[in-house]
Formats: C-alpha cells, sequence, structure tokens
C-alpha cells in the first residue's frame, strides 16, 4: 500500500484562479506593464537631469550614482530571481514583485531628498529584473506554439522598443518642466501590471524545490555589480585611474567574473554556464553584450551631441520606428533557420551606425536622425534574438536561468561600457564634439572586435544554420538547436 507524502502548507497549490488565467493577451500585457516603465526611464532620465536634480538636491554626482545604482539592482536581480523561482511559488512571488515597484515608483514620484530618490529607483532596478524572469519565460513556455512568433515580437519591442522610446519622452516631459508626472504615470503602468498579475494568477509550483540556497553566488552578484556600477558611476568627476573609481571598477569585475566561474563549478548552479559552454549559446551570448554595450554607448554618446548643440530630442523617433521594423522581422523568421543570421547582421549593422556616427559630433541633425535609426534596426535585429538562440540550445526547463544569465552579463557589459565611453567624450579632444568623436570610433572599434569574437566562436563549431525545433523544445523534449562543442571543427580537421 502507497503512503502519501504530506507536502508543506506553504507549498499547497492555491485553487483559485484569476479571470483572465489563460489569457495570452492579458499575460502579453502584463509582460509590458511590467518591463516598459524602467526601461523607459533608464533612457529619459539624462533628459530630466536638471530638472530632477533641483527638485531633489542632487547634484550631477548624485544623478550619475542614482541610475548607476539603479542598473546594479536591476543586473543583480536576474540572480537572485532564479533563487527565489526555484524554490518559492513564481505566480505568488511575481504579486509582491509588481507591487514592490509600484511602491518604488511612488516614492521616485513623491522624492524631495536624495534618500527617497535613491530608494525608489534601486527599488524600481531590482522589481523590473524579478519581475522579467519571473513572467517573460511563462509567457513563452505557456501557450502553443503558433503564439511564439508574436511572443518574439512582443518581448522585442517591450525591451528595446522602450529603451528606444525613452530619449524622446525624456525630451517631452523636460518640455513640460514637469519629471514628477512621468514618474507618477510609471507608478500607474506598474499598477496596470499588478492588477493584471492578479486577474491571470494561476498558481504554479517552484521551478525547482532541491536547489540548494547559494549565499556565495548571491554575495558575488550584489558585491560584483553594487562595486563595479558605482566605479563606473563616480567617473562623472573623477578620472579613471583615480582610487574611487579604478578600486571598485576592478572589485565588481572581478566579483562577476568569480561568479561565473564559481557557476561553471558549483555542483548545483543557479544558471548553466556549463551546460552553455558550446558554440551557439556562447556566440549568441557574446553577440547579445556586445551589441548591448555598443548600441547603449552609440545613444549616449548621441544624447551628448543633442544636447551640446541644442536640438530635438525628436530627432531619436527613428530608433523607435527601427526598433519596430526588425520586431516584425523577427516574428516574421522566427520558425526558420535564419534567426541566428539576422542577429550577426543587426551587430555589422550597429557597427555601420557607428562608422556613419563619426560625422555626426557636429550636430548634423540628418546624421543623427539616420544614426538612430541605425541603432534601433541594429539592437532590434540582435539582442533578443541572440537570448532566443542562446534559450534553444538548452532544454525549455533551463529558459528563466538561461535568461538571468544573459540580461545579467548583457546588462553589465551595456550598463559599464557606456560610463566609460562617455567619460572617455568628455574628457578628450579640443571640446566635446571632438571627444564624441574619438569615443564613436572606440564604439566602433568595440564593435569590430565583437564581430570577430562572434565569428570565430561560430566557425570553431562549423555553425550550421538549422531550422529550430521549437515545438518539441517547448514540450520539454531536448533542444531546439544542435550545438557543437568550442572548438570542434579545429579538432576534427587534426
Amino acid at each position: 500500500m502507497s503512503q502519501s507524502v504530506d507536502v508543506p502548507a506553504q507549498h499547497q497549490p492555491l485553487s483559485w484562479r484569476g479571470p483572465l488565467a489563460g489569457s495570452y493577451w492579458a499575460a502579453v500585457g502584463l509582460v509590458l506593464c511590467a518591463l516598459t516603465p524602467f526601461l523607459v526611464l533608464s533612457s529619459a532620465t539624462p533628459a530630466l537631469e536638471g530638472l530632477i536634480s533641483g527638485s531633489v538636491g542632487l547634484g550631477r554626482t548624485g544623478m550619475e550614482m542614482s541610475a548607476g545604482m539603479a542598473d546594479a539592482a536591476y543586473c543583480f536581480g536576474t540572480v537572485l530571481a532564479v533563487q527565489l523561482i526555484s524554490r518559492l511559488p513564481g505566480r505568488r512571488l511575481l504579486v509582491g514583485f509588481a507591487a514592490l515597484f509600484v511602491v518604488a515608483s511612488v516614492l521616485t514620484a513623491a522624492a524631495s531628498s536624495p534618500p527617497l530618490f535613491f530608494a525608489g529607483r534601486i527599488l524600481q532596478g531590482i522589481s523590473t529584473s524579478l519581475m522579467l524572469i519571473t513572467a517573460a519565460p511563462a509567457l513563452v513556455l505557456g501557450f502553443p506554439t503558433r503564439r511564439m512568433r508574436s511572443t518574439a515580437m512582443v518581448m522585442n519591442m517591450g525591451i528595446f522598443g522602450a529603451v528606444a522610446l525613452g530619449p524622446v519622452i525624456g525630451g517631452a516631459f523636460a518640455g513640460l518642466a514637469d519629471w514628477r508626472l512621468l514618474f507618477w504615470i510609471s507608478a500607474g503602468v506598474g499598477a496596470a501590471a499588478l492588477a493584471l498579475v492578479v486577474l491571470t494568477f494561476t498558481d504554479a509550483p517552484p521551478t525547482d524545490r532541491e536547489l540548494r540556497f547559494d549565499p556565495e553566488s548571491l554575495a558575488l552578484a550584489s558585491i560584483g555589480c553594487t562595486a563595479a556600477f558605482f566605479g563606473a558611476s563616480s567617473l562623472v568627476d573623477h578620472g579613471f585611474t583615480d582610487a574611487i573609481v579604478l578600486g571598485p571598477l576592478l572589485l565588481g569585475v572581478a566579483c562577476i567574473v568569480g561568479l561565473i566561474v564559481h557557476q561553471t563549478f558549483v555542483r548545483d548552479p543557479l544558471m548553466p554556464v556549463r551546460q552553455l559552454g558550446h558554440t551557439i549559446p556562447l556566440a549568441a551570448i557574446a553577440l547579445a553584450m556586445v551589441a548591448g554595450a555598443g548600441s547603449v554607448a552609440l545613444v549616449g554618446l548621441l544624447q551628448l551631441t543633442v544636447a551640446e548643440h541644442g536640438l530635438s530630442t525628436a530627432l531619436f523617433w527613428p530608433e523607435f520606428g527601427g526598433a519596430v521594423v526588425t520586431a516584425l522581422l523577427f516574428g516574421t523568421l522566427f520558425f526558420t533557420r535564419w534567426v541566428p543570421l539576422l542577429a550577426f547582421a543587426g551587430l555589422l549593422a550597429l557597427a555601420g551606425t557607428g562608422l556613419l556616427l563619426t560625422g555626426a559630433a557636429g550636430g548634423d541633425s540628418t546624421l543623427i536622425a539616420i544614426g538612430a535609426g541605425g541603432v534601433g534596426l541594429g539592437v532590434g535585429a540582435s539582442v533578443a534574438p541572440g537570448l532566443f538562440v542562446a534559450g534553444f540550445a538548452l532544454p525549455s526547463r533551463q529558459l528563466p536561468r538561461v535568461f538571468a544569465l544573459v540580461e545579467l552579463l548583457r546588462g553589465v557589459a551595456a550598463f559599464l561600457t557606456a560610463p566609460l565611453l562617455i567619460h572617455l567624450a568628455r574628457t578628450t579632444g579640443s571640446d566635446l564634439p571632438d571627444g564624441v568623436r574619438t569615443a564613436t570610433w572606440a564604439t566602433v572599434a568595440l564593435l569590430a572586435a565583437g564581430i570577430v569574437l562572434v565569428a570565430a566562436i561560430a566557425l570553431s563549431g562549423r555553425v550550421r544554420l538549422q531550422r529550430p525545433r521549437i515545438e518539441s523544445w517547448q514540450q520539454g523534449e531536448g533542444t531546439a538547436l544542435d550545438s557543437a562543442p568550442l572548438g570542434a571543427a579545429l579538432r576534427r580537421r587534426g
């Protein structure tokens, strides 16, 4: 006679379901409302810096530090999310994450002192990444395969379309001289996300209840992100070799590298680093990191140019248009063998855009608008396709962990590289346009190095274009793509 196994009360599934549970478009709305506010604010706040600093009592240094710590919290949240949803019911956690974002947005919108503004921005960052890792994989895996094309486009637009809209929205609210209204709107969108979490609620068990608590990884991630972004943010009024910059930067990078090494060798990792050590996922992750770093740097340098010459932020509208075009193209190609080629073409487009923008530092509006469109095309074609390609190379049950690792590395690469290149623009050359030109050339060199690296990884494993086996992958039957070990082609030749 079989014996029943007692399940702890906190693990008993809840029978209640929201009235919109199972609705695909409600789930899409949840993901968009969860992701877009913080991402819009991240690229909108440079245009609002003067207004915010005057209202809250933050100088230029404080504004840069608040942005840096918000980005650090976003990156750390990807690791924390995997630990939490592995051991606790994810849908219940999502209610708390969405509520935390609302509280954070209200704190920031109502802030009259630096501590409240800092606290709000940091909580916005961490709650956004917690929602991303909890909600986005469920959207990919929880609905029929025929919906996945729409999901790919939605995620592309939700992440990169929102970032592309940020400079335009920031300029519009700067014209209104009302930065608080933008943050109140963010709180409202967060409240809509919370409502959709409740309306679509279906209880689900933890993804891996047996996963051990990993304080080493959480410590390395928190120290690494905080130290690295503190050092990069300090560049606003210090030199690169100053101890307050170089010391935290080196410590932070060392901790992030230590985190990856620890995840490689630990018995029960939070993120599947060892499993990703094959040609296709390595190339996809490298591509996402380089494209993310290059695109954020190019947009930051464009914002410097627009501000220096007193130009309209409406010049950034083509960036959003480029993101829309590539989201549609990504959806069209999603079930074909051409997605990796699309991602590589996006990286090439970013490098070409960088070359074009070396001539825009003088304030040429036409070049700036074309360059903004090129950035939208390039980043939309590269990062999200790279994210999916990396996920397809592992079993679908690993998708939250793959998303977490890619977002951590992409975020660290993007949000650390941009301050370094902007510092280069401000401190080299005879004037700011000359410095922006130098920094743009440095960005082109970074992108070119990334192109060579990604091509070398792909060629070392003799990567071939494959039609992904998405339906069987979604059902948990192996991988969607076959990936050779790194250097397989070289070993066969030997």
